[in-house]
């Protein structure tokens, strides 16, 4: 069960990582890489907070798991 945890954390906090990059993206902070597709495109600031949403979900999740 404790792996199972271990997993579940690093693949929440790296959700949340990318939710982060797409948000910015999205919004325009971000412009990395110069040729994205995704730089102000409000659509992908919406995928990326519910990516980062579900990824702090998984971190709760992960916490709760005894």
């Amino acid at each position: 069960m404790r792996r199972f945890r271990s997993v579940l954390t690093v693949v929440g906090v790296a959700l949340a990582l990318i939710g982060l990059l797409w948000i910015g993206q999205g919004l325009g902070y971000i412009a990395w890489p110069r040729s994205s597709f995704m730089i102000d495109q409000a659509i992908w600031a919406n995928y990326g907070a519910a990516v980062a949403a579900l990824g702090l979900l998984l971190v709760l999740v992960a916490r709760r798991i005894r």
